[in-house]
């Protein structure tokens, strides 16, 4: 393994969990809201437990409480819903170089605990870090000033160059690691397999067909 790439490790540890779980299982969650202990219903919130990177699945009434501003400062976060399709995003081949990612899929959030932005690319072990160079993150963020409004640690911006798409999504970061769930659950032998690349296309049609078209205002 490079030196500008690594196993991700604690505080990640727990994401890992959640993204290495079976793609139904991640849809499907638990039934129990892991802070009151209420039934969910089949479509629910998420929160983020900040500092141990661990997200929980909970209620409509625990969600509501943590979906206010002064929330944001605590423990937890709501993972937002907002999800956008980036039409006109700006990322060049040699930006996309400098990013140092190895494959040609990735996510990239402000990690609170690191106190930087981070990015990870999905694998058949799991979520994998890539050392960033913020240089590049910060002509980024001057290309395309959506990052900027980018919540930290609970949104990403979610890159799909794989079999030549050039697609660019600001999501909710539970989306990641369903991704990288589905990804690791699916992948056959060296290449992945057929079956993996068709679950991967159905990933991003779907996310494709739940996102707003964002285009910027240059």
């Amino acid at each position: 393994m490079s030196n500008g790439q690594r196993r991700s490790k604690r505080p990640y540890s727990t994401l890992q969990r959640f993204a290495q779980r079976p793609a139904e299982t991640v849809q499907d969650a638990q039934e129990l809201c892991e802070l009151c202990g209420e039934p969910i219903r089949h479509e629910h919130r998420h929160l983020l437990e900040v500092a141990a990177r661990k997200i929980r699945c909970v209620c409509q009434a625990c969600s509501i409480l943590f979906d206010r501003e002064a929330a944001s400062r605590g423990k937890y976060r709501l993972i937002p819903n907002r999800r956008l399709f980036l039409t006109d995003f700006q990322l060049s081949d040699a930006q996309w170089s400098s990013l140092r990612v190895p494959v040609d899929m990735a996510f990239f959030f402000y990690s609170a605990p690191a106190e930087r932005v981070v990015a990870f690319y999905p694998s058949p072990m799991g979520p994998t870090e890539s050392l960033l160079h913020l240089e590049t993150w910060a002509e980024l963020e001057e290309g395309n000033p959506v990052l900027k409004d980018m919540g930290r640690d609970v949104e990403a911006l979610l890159v799909n160059r794989a079999r030549g798409a050039r697609d660019h999504f600001l999501v909710p970061v539970d989306e990641c690691y369903s991704l990288v769930g589905l990804i690791r659950t699916n992948w056959r032998g060296l290449s992945g397999g057929q079956e993996v690349w068709d679950e991967i296309g159905r990933f991003f049609d779907s996310l494709k067909g739940r996102s707003r078209s964002y285009t910027s205002a240059r």
